[in-house]
């Protein structure tokens, strides 16, 4: 190998594990899973590190939020982390550029290593805490009609189908949340954007025409080169690229949805339409049902809608909430809720 993982851990593999388990990984991002270890970046250098799975305790997704990022008026918006939980408490965090990348690696470790946890401590705590009133609601609702139980069945049955292919939902959700947030995003962002790259590659150029003429102390080379790297890292994230334009990310999600379709046409009469196959837009359904707000899947659908519509930015949530809202609204916002 040209450049050989560093392990994190105190468990190590062999040379001859190592090189054979790295070669056949699954690169996701930055990140790859093997079927001994997982592959972790730096800053720079992707599969940098390595973890062997025996040694992992949870992986987890982190998104760290820029000043304005959860009401869709930051410029940034937000930035998604893989942390890897291992050695009893020491963590690595890796930052992915894509959020839907983070996403497919915890699917993927769902399927092959279900064993690892895949939320935090503290998430475990919460979700433990849900269930507990979940419970404690079951009691007090009113017992499920038979063609209640049909329907929950029905749904469920929807919702076991999906977790076949769970890289179709993550990518027809992650599609149709690009979409929004390119159309929803102000076109005076892209210019500032392009002022700030503008403004690294000046420092770059100006720092290396210093460094070549002798000019300036190493401080001055430092502070340049620091802020040409910010100034250009931050600029290129929000700059049209090949995959960041208005052609590219509208065949993306065409391209999600004519997916979903195609896998669902030969599963007789799916819950709903493709462009919201989404297990969470499942599980709602089935709690409106079993809350007694729904005695159809087309009420239920409506149900869904009306609650969706109801939260904007002024309406406080938990955090599950929030997460479920952030996974499918779009995918209704985008359909205009038809």
């Amino acid at each position: 190998m040209i450049f050989k993982p560093y392990p994190l851990s105190t468990a190590r593999l062999t040379d001859a594990e190592l090189a054979a388990d790295k070669q056949r990984c699954r690169k996701i991002g930055p990140c790859g899973v093997g079927t001994k270890a997982l592959y972790l970046n730096s800053f720079f250098i992707d599969r940098r590190y390595y973890v062997p799975l025996t040694a992992v305790q949870r992986v987890f997704k982190r998104v760290a939020m820029s000043r304005g990022g959860y009401t869709g008026r930051g410029i940034f918006a937000s930035m998604a982390y893989l942390v890897v939980e291992y050695d009893d408490g020491r963590q690595k965090a890796c930052n992915f550029k894509y959020e839907e990348q983070v996403d497919q690696l915890l699917a993927l470790l769902a399927r092959e290593q279900p064993q690892i946890k895949r939320v935090s401590a503290a998430a475990e705590q919460r979700l433990a805490q849900r269930e507990a009133q979940r419970a404690e609601a079951e009691k007090n609702r009113p017992p499920l009609t038979p063609h209640g139980k049909k329907l929950v069945n029905q749904l469920q049955q929807g919702i076991d189908t999906l977790e076949e292919h769970p890289d179709l939902y993550i990518a027809l959700s992650s599609a149709a949340r690009r979409k929004r947030a390119y159309e929803c995003s102000k076109p005076s962002y892209r210019w500032v954007a392009m002022a700030i790259t503008a403004l690294g590659l000046a420092a770059l150029a100006y720092g290396i025409w210093s460094l070549v003429l002798g000019k300036g102390s190493f401080g001055i080379y430092f502070a340049l080169f620091g802020l040409a790297a910010v100034f250009t890292f931050a600029g290129f994230s929000v700059l049209p690229t090949a995959r960041n334009n208005r052609r590219s990310i509208l065949r993306a999600d065409e391209q999600a949805r004519q997916a979903m379709e195609h896998a669902l046409a030969g599963k007789g009469n799916f819950p709903v339409p493709a462009r919201y196959a989404h297990p969470t837009v499942l599980r709602r359904m089935q709690r409106a049902v079993q809350d007694g707000r729904a005695d159809s899947l087309e009420e239920a659908l409506a149900v869904v809608k009306a609650d969706l519509q109801a939260l904007n930015a002024n309406v406080q949530v938990d955090q599950e909430e929030y997460d479920e809202v952030v996974a499918i609204k779009a995918l209704f916002l985008n359909a205009n809720y038809q």
